[in-house]
């Protein structure tokens, strides 16, 4: 059974058809990436899987159960966790204050033993160490730069401890040497067993990090498969890649 199986799913924004019919299913453990020109829907499929929107037409499963119906939150607490292109983190709070908020609102909020206050201390050094921000927990956001902050992000949706990521462009606007080191915690993070979603568009990225590649244009899938496979596709080519 897939972790994440997506059956027929559509999504209208008045006349316009953003999503049409899109069926994809996710293994536990699976790393894919998610392609498209601008304006392909790749956005519009992750807000429909997170639970920002409300999908028209067909239905969203994770780990067994419809998600359909379910608020954001209520689909964070299931096990899928988001990071964003722009990171928003609380500007007046310290970069470990940052992660006790998901810990709190997510972790504690689950039925079962919640974590006390040395657990949330402990938690918290954990994930900074796991990104490379151990000595940045006192800081303010204003003091990272670009990176870290995509780091901060990506601490931030872990700290929901999720199963499954949908990491949206988290490297956007980075040197080569930094999107190396983002694809090397994305690797990691799924070395601990989180199944991740990557919507990308820096295509080398995407090709060292992916074992699936799904490419959507118009709203449509036109390809999903092996990367090295996919990135051959005639229409992939067209649509996308030549563009």
């Amino acid at each position: 059974m897939p972790l994440l199986e997506v059956s027929r799913l559509s999504k209208r924004f008045g006349g316009f058809v953003a999503l049409d019919g899109i069926d994809l299913a996710v293994a536990a453990g699976e790393r894919v990436g998610l392609i498209g020109p601008n304006g392909s829907g790749k956005s519009t499929l992750v807000n429909c899987v997170c639970g920002t929107l409300a999908n028209a037409t067909g239905t969203v499963r994770f780990d067994g159960a419809e998600m359909d119906g379910l608020t954001t939150h209520e689909r964070t607490r299931r096990g899928i966790a988001r990071s964003f292109q722009l990171p928003r983190p609380f500007a007046t709070l310290t970069v470990a204050d940052n992660l006790r908020v998901p810990l709190l609102y997510t972790v504690n909020a689950r039925s079962g033993p919640t974590l006390t206050p040395a657990e949330l201390d402990a938690r918290c050094a954990e994930l900074l160490a796991l990104v490379g921000l151990g000595d940045k927990a006192t800081r303010l956001p204003r003091d990272l730069t670009q990176v870290e902050m995509r780091k901060l992000e990506l601490a931030r949706a872990m700290a929901a401890d999720p199963k499954l990521l949908m990491a949206d462009e988290s490297m956007a606007g980075l040197s080569h040497s930094e999107v190396d080191d983002i694809v090397t915690l994305l690797v990691r993070l799924n070395e601990r067993g989180i199944t991740i979603v990557l919507i990308e568009h820096i295509m080398r990225a995407v090709m060292k990090f992916s074992q699936r590649l799904v490419v959507l244009v118009s709203g449509k899938k036109i390809a999903d498969g092996k990367p090295d496979v996919v990135i051959r596709d005639p229409e992939v080519e067209r649509a996308y890649i030549g563009q």
